[in-house]
């Protein structure tokens, strides 16, 4: 992973206009080197309004004109999930790399269609995950790497959060299955989700269950928990829901089997809603039993409330990954989250909706 801002002159385009967009465009504002060149999306008028907003940014028709006449290398999809499929697709078609925002899709049968599509070109593709590079997770990741916690045995996720009305108003295509393809799974656990995948390994089998407990206004879920067992004989617990007001929390934990423990509370109440609010606490390591660190605690938060007082959170680790996927393109090598890692997070949702519905342990791979 890198862990500074240096993308090399690699030209962006964005696909879509939204409010994640935004967050995109500011991350590349705040980055020398990691050029903006141009959105596109489907209302002219709305690509031209966004372009107008930032400096030097040109309003296209397409991913083919963004590539063609604008220079852009890398395409940021960022259009609402039940498309990405087709403005993946589309994007690699014009020849050009992709990231595209979390979730990757909403069934692993669109995530394996963009992959393949993907390595038929001999580009890469991405999935934006930036809470990876947070500094917590960054620790729990290094400590499994160096045996600390010797193998992963046990992992929890717990998501505590809040969603009200006016946020599943604010936007047509949110809380409904059609609009959507799903909740709380879909559109806040992806994060969750992705770093228990990351620091566990692949899923063996999933038994789950999943309802709206509290928003009679939305078809969707707010609330899913799940049993996971891993393929290397590990165990978890999914708690995700966002029936809590107001939001508590997030944590993802992992306990080794040489009993060590290590943890990270990802976010301090609700999360942050792009374009609507903001972190409301920085994320630190809440667990660390790992003998003769216990007492570094104390000092990682300070490090890390230190960096959330200097940066905007909500777009800094934006800028991270995406100059991590200039250097990969530079160096020639796999940038830090591939396709592979984001169709992770949708198998394990896919598979908890699944079970849900046919009340039944899902086993994988998915068929």
């Amino acid at each position: 992973m890198t862990d500074g801002l240096a993308g090399e002159g690699t030209g962006f385009g964005i696909y879509g206009y939204g409010k994640v967009a935004e967050l995109h465009a500011k991350a590349m504002e705040a980055c020398p080197g990691l050029g903006l060149a141009a959105v596109c999306g489907r209302d002219s008028t709305k690509a031209s309004a966004f372009a107008a907003r930032h400096a030097g940014v040109a309003s296209a028709s397409s991913p083919a004109q963004m590539v063609e006449e604008d220079g852009v290398e890398v395409v940021i999809v960022t259009t609402p999930h039940p498309l990405h499929r087709k403005h993946v697709i589309e994007c690699l078609e014009a020849g050009a790399h992709v990231i595209v925002e979390k979730p990757m899709a909403l069934t692993t049968a669109d995530c394996d269609a963009m992959i393949e599509a993907a390595e038929k070109r001999g580009l890469r593709l991405g999935v934006i995950s930036q809470r990876r590079w947070y500094p917590a997770n960054v620790r729990i990741r290094k400590a499994i790497d160096e045996g600390k916690l010797g193998e992963p045995a046990l992992g929890e996720v717990i998501m505590l959060g809040w969603r009200d009305e006016a946020y599943y108003r604010s936007d047509p295509w949110r809380g409904s299955w059609a609009g959507e393809g799903g909740g709380v799974l879909v559109n806040q656990a992806p994060h969750q989700l992705d770093l228990l995948a990351w620091f566990m390994g692949p899923v063996e089998e999933v038994s789950a269950y999943w309802s709206n407990l509290n928003h009679p206004y939305v078809e969707v879920e707010d609330t899913a928990v799940a049993s996971v067992r891993f393929r290397s004989g590990a165990l978890a617990s999914i708690l995700v829901s966002n029936s809590q007001k107001p939001g508590i929390y997030a944590k993802v934990h992992v306990h080794g089997r040489n009993g060590a423990s290590a943890g990270v509370q990802t976010d301090g109440g609700a999360m942050f809603i792009a374009g609507m609010s903001g972190m409301l606490e920085p994320p630190v390591n809440d667990l660390w039993t790992i003998p003769g660190e216990e007492a570094k605690l104390a000092g990682w938060k300070a490090e890390d409330e230190a960096l959330f007082s200097k940066v905007d959170g909500t777009t800094w680790f934006f800028g991270l990954q995406l100059a991590d996927f200039a250097e990969a393109l530079r160096k020639g090598r796999v940038p830090a989250v591939t396709g592979q890692d984001g169709r992770a997070a949708v198998e394990l949702f896919e598979a908890i909706y699944r079970s849900g519905r046919e009340g039944r342990s899902v086993r994988f791979p998915l068929g």
